[in-house]
This record gives C-alpha cells, sequence and structure tokens, in this order.
C-alpha cells in the first residue's frame, strides 16, 4: 500500500506553537522533506526527532518531487514541512501536493501556524474578506499588472516583503492605493512581537528616516466600495448609453440582461435606461 504525505505546519517563531499531532507525526514517518534542512534540524533537534531530512525546495521542487512521490507509492510516509509555518502557502509545497494526487497518494494537512492569518487577525482591519498576495513578483511587468489589480481589490490585502524591499514596496503602495490604512507586523509570536497600525504615507516616512528589520506582513485597507462605485459611473458618463448597451450586446448578453447592466453601471433604473433609449 501506498504511504502518506502530511503537511506538517510547523511555528513561525515562537517552538510552543507546534502540535502535539505535528511533533508525533514528525516523530513516525519516514522521511521528512523540509525547504531547507539547515533551518528544519534546529526545530528536529528541540524536539528530539531523529527521523532522516530530505531537501525539498523552489529549485528542485519539480524533479524531487517526481521522487518523493515514488517513495510513497512504494510505501514510505512523509512529512512536509516548510522555513516556517504551513506548507504550501508561498513555498513550493504545492507542486508535491499536485503530483501526489495525481499519482493517487493519500495527502492529509495537520493545521496550525500560518504568518498571513496570524498577521490579519492582528491587524485590527476588516478579516472577513480578504485577498492574500504573498510575495509580490519581481517581473516589473507582472508586478505592475498584480498592483493595478490589487488597486480595485475590497477585501483586505495581505503581503510578505523583505526588510530590504520593504521601502520600495511601501512606495510602490502608496502609488498605486493612494493613502490607505496599513498594519505592519513582524517578529510574529515572537517575545518582540510589533503590530504597527498606521497610514501608507506615514509608513513611508518612517521608514525614510529608520532601517527596516525583520521579515514584514503587510496588511492593507481594501478599496472603498462607495469609492469604486464612483469611480465607475465615472467611467460611463464619457460614453453615451447607445456604446454602453453596444458593449454588453457585443458580448453576447441579451438586451433585457444588457440593460440591467447598464442601468448597474451608471446607478439609474432600468426604466430610465429603457426610456432613454426610446
Amino acid at each position: 500500500m501506498a504511504g502518506t504525505l502530511y503537511l506538517c505546519a510547523t511555528p513561525i517563531g515562537n517552538l510552543e506553537d507546534i502540535t502535539f499531532r505535528v511533533l508525533r507525526t514528525l516523530k513516525s514517518v519516514d522521511l521528512i522533506a523540509a525547504e531547507d534542512t539547515r533551518n528544519s534540524i534546529k526545530l528536529l533537534n528541540h524536539f528530539e526527532i531523529k527521523v532522516p531530512m530530505t531537501s525539498y525546495h523552489e529549485y528542485n521542487k519539480i524533479e524531487k518531487a517526481k521522487v518523493l512521490v515514488e517513495k510513497l507509492l512504494a510505501g514510505e510516509n512523509i512529512a512536509l514541512i516548510t522555513d516556517a509555518g504551513t506548507p504550501g502557502i508561498s513555498d513550493p509545497g504545492e507542486e508535491l501536493v499536485k503530483q501526489a494526487y495525481a499519482a493517487g497518494v493519500t495527502v492529509t494537512s495537520l493545521p496550525g501556524a500560518a504568518a498571513c492569518i496570524t498577521a490579519l487577525t492582528l491587524s485590527g482591519l476588516s478579516t472577513r474578506r480578504f485577498t492574500f498576495e504573498a510575495f509580490l513578483p519581481s517581473d516589473k511587468k507582472e508586478r505592475g499588472q498584480i498592483l493595478e489589480e490589487l488597486r480595485q481589490d475590497t477585501h483586505t490585502l495581505i503581503i510578505y516583503e523583505a526588510p530590504h524591499r520593504l521601502k520600495k514596496t511601501l512606495q510602490e503602495l502608496y502609488t498605486v492605493l493612494g493613502n490607505r490604512r496599513i498594519t505592519l507586523c513582524k517578529e510574529l509570536t515572537k517575545k518582540h512581537e510589533q503590530a504597527f497600525q498606521t497610514t501608507l504615507e506615514e509608513a513611508l516616512a518612517y521608514y525614510e528616516q529608520e532601517e527596516a528589520r525583520g521579515e514584514f506582513v503587510l496588511v492593507i485597507e481594501g478599496k472603498n466600495p462607495e469609492e469604486l462605485l464612483e469611480e465607475s459611473r465615472a467611467q460611463w458618463e464619457n460614453m453615451s448609453l447607445e456604446a454602453h448597451m453596444d458593449l454588453y450586446l457585443q458580448q453576447g448578453m441579451q438586451k433585457k440582461e444588457a440593460m440591467k447592466a447598464v442601468a448597474k453601471d451608471r446607478g439609474i433604473s432600468k426604466r430610465d435606461v429603457y426610456q432613454a433609449l426610446l
């Protein structure tokens, strides 16, 4: 019988945040696949876990996943751990999970710490709906496209950032999003944990003077829905009703559906649209 792939969440700072279930699993599996074995050996030594370890990271994730799946199919149980937090969240774990499912291997996730959720609940901003972007891409064009998408997003935004890129990212966010509320979180779950509630403008001014230290989670207020609605209405003011209708009809909408969409865009009633077109 094939083995099981266990996705084991590890602490993001405070070692007490590991679960009894994760500890029991790490001690019982045949192999532990770790994003950085040099980092993970400290965790395993602390909890006196002697199970063999192998590296599984961004640069070997496809080929190494094939090797690990073969071991799983041969009956070995494997635990996947990341440097910190939950495997598969902003790390190469998703590739291994995908290949395991394709091979018919059983996969289970052992919940625990996740920096994005910890920061969100600590932020003081809306937690009902959120967009997790992890690290913004380094490619300038792709980065610009994502920032433009985030500009229109009404959900709370969560972004990871390294200290040496923080000032540049804050500047980009301020330029694209405007001056929104932000909570900058760092040293999460550790002794000197910080959740700095401010605005993008004030955060940018602060880090112009102060050196950024530590890994950051940026939790940013989403776009105000009323502001989004006003922008949408302004977009259609320069377009005639006929052209607006044609836009939807060319997309394959029925006339009645198109009239309803036009009315919603312009913030008027469907009857007003009908009479104006007549």
